[in-house]
């Protein structure tokens, strides 16, 4: 009787201190093999993006008409209804996914990458031009970190080939009683006009090789706490997951303590 009161006993200490699982990410599947697969595929460019382009050639003087100097643009040109100041060579694309651009007007660009944007335009200026060269950068790369992180809300980034990562890192990690196989990302879908939200498992190594392992512009991360956390939230002493699991280790060893005194 004593021998099975004994083994309950360390079944039950330790179950009840588990360590917490999947506590290191990518620690699930072949990490080198994952890693090796992973690939950018570039931003696509949205409504709202301040884009800015340069253009370049052998001739200073032939190539100024298709840069410009700082201009003051409208919110009926861009989002939010508001005046934003734009710098030299600056451009915000409008809700109707073009930008305004010096003699050649306007240039749709929503759903393109740089890239693909910098041939389109380059090959426009060829008519007037010899060997353009069409520079791109993003101004305003912004995304959304909330939930079970240590500083969330919004943030810029001066790359804009970022990661999950790296973008985790703009937030101060994921806190100790965050959840890394339950982080959502929501993300504006062209195609259906609304957000969609993704479920990632930041444990598994294969979070490299998805398609989502990348950020786009105005990505929004949500960091879930695990059960503990929540439940700790919920009440009025935010110390009661532990001190409920504390008491049952020493209700446990009362229990075996008496049953040896008997």
């Amino acid at each position: 009787m004593k021998k099975s009161l004994f083994f309950l006993l360390i079944l039950f200490v330790a179950f009840s201190c588990k360590p917490k699982q999947n506590f290191v990410y990518m620690s699930n599947n072949n990490f080198e093999q994952e890693v090796s697969q992973a690939r950018y595929e570039g931003l696509r460019i949205q409504e709202g993006d301040v884009l800015e382009v340069i253009i370049t050639g052998m001739d200073d003087l032939a190539v100024k008409p298709f840069n410009k100097t700082t201009i003051q643009q409208t919110g009926e040109d861009g989002v939010g209804g508001g005046t934003m100041r734009l710098g030299n060579n600056e451009y915000q694309v409008t809700s109707e996914g073009d930008i305004p651009f010096p003699v050649l007007g306007k240039i749709y660009c929503k759903g393109m990458t740089k890239q693909q944007l910098k041939s389109d335009l380059e090959s426009r200026l060829k008519q007037y031009l010899i060997d353009p060269i069409v520079t791109i950068r993003l101004i305003n790369f912004n995304i959304s970190i909330l939930g079970d992180v240590a500083s969330p809300g919004q943030k810029s980034s001066s790359t804009e080939r970022l990661n999950i990562f790296q973008a985790l890192a703009l937030a101060g990690d994921m806190k100790a009683s965050a959840n890394r196989t339950k982080v959502r990302l929501i993300r504006y879908s062209e195609e259906s006009g609304k957000d969609i939200t993704y479920p990632l498992d930041l444990s598994e190594a294969s979070i490299v090789n998805s398609p989502y392992y990348y950020l786009q512009q105005n990505d929004i991360l949500y960091i879930e706490p695990d059960k503990n956390a929540q439940i700790a939230a919920n009440t009025t002493n935010p110390n009661r997951a532990l001190f409920l699991q504390i008491m049952g280790v020493v209700l446990g060893l009362v229990t075996f303590v008496i049953a040896l005194a008997k």
